[in-house]
């Protein structure tokens, strides 16, 4: 069983589902604590903080001792190290995070997150001139799309190709498929950087994709965004693929 290798899980499509835990999340949680396999929960969330996560666990009784990180977080904590000022679009909740960062007057840096329903001309346009204006493109996440109610909706990373192509200037990328995600988790869990890892998600692009170009293996699960069909005609190919949570207990139990 795998002790000394770190273990990467994607939370919505993985652990959560719709808002609920996912069938064997419990048992799985509860799988990795018990076996002290290291482990981290990062997640391309715009929408929430790590703790925010931690709070699902604790109220749905999962195990909540794991971890997590969200692209927030990690994206809070690149603006610290790099001392810059920004103009930011996201949740409104989440800006609160970001205040201490906040000027609206020529910002080193324009970052962007989720705005949902809130995404229109304007504020495509509001941002484009600000990067014109010389602004950088801090891009929380780079999502095509995701999973809302079982149906497709289009993420940030539709919205950011957009300001990317009119403004010919290519965004920093925090979240997965970024490789600093990943070596952040690493370092947060006590290795290198460049130490093998194991990534568990549903999104073959970000997670598994991202993780395989980042020194890791990709255990694809079809619990969220990415069906069969989809793998099927996808190049990128995972060192597994899996149906329920259950069955990765299996693979680290035997590796």
């Amino acid at each position: 069983m795998l002790k000394d290798v770190p273990i990467l899980i994607d939370f919505d499509g993985v652990i959560n589902l719709g808002g609920k835990p996912t069938e064997d999340a419990y048992d799985f949680l509860n799988f990795l604590i018990t076996n002290n396999i290291p482990s981290y929960i990062i997640s391309n969330s715009t929408l929430k903080i790590g703790s925010e996560i931690a709070a699902f666990l604790k109220r749905n009784s999962l195990p909540f001792q794991i971890p997590c990180m969200t692209t927030v977080d990690a994206t809070i904590k690149y603006l610290k190290s790099k001392k810059i000022k920004i103009s930011i679009y996201c949740n409104k909740n989440v800006k609160q995070y970001f205040n201490e960062f906040i000027t609206e007057d020529n910002p080193d840096a324009v970052v962007i997150g989720d705005l949902g329903n809130n995404w229109n001309y304007e504020i495509l346009n509001e941002i484009f001139n600000k990067v014109l204006n010389g602004a950088e493109i801090i891009a929380m996440q780079m999502n095509k799309y995701w999973i809302k109610k079982d149906k497709p909706e289009l993420d940030a990373g539709a919205f950011i190709s957009a300001i990317e192509f009119a403004s010919s200037k290519k965004a920093f990328v925090i979240g997965k498929p970024s490789p600093m995600y990943f070596r952040e988790a690493l370092k947060l869990l006590g290795f290198s950087e460049d130490s093998k890892f194991i990534m568990i998600g549903d999104d073959i692009d970000n997670d598994i994709d991202g993780a395989q170009k980042s020194g890791g293996k990709g255990i694809l699960i079809y619990t969220g965004k990415t069906t069969r069909k989809i793998a099927d005609n996808s190049k990128i190919k995972p060192g597994w693929a899996v149906n329920h949570l259950s069955e990765i207990k299996e693979i680290l139990i035997n590796i």
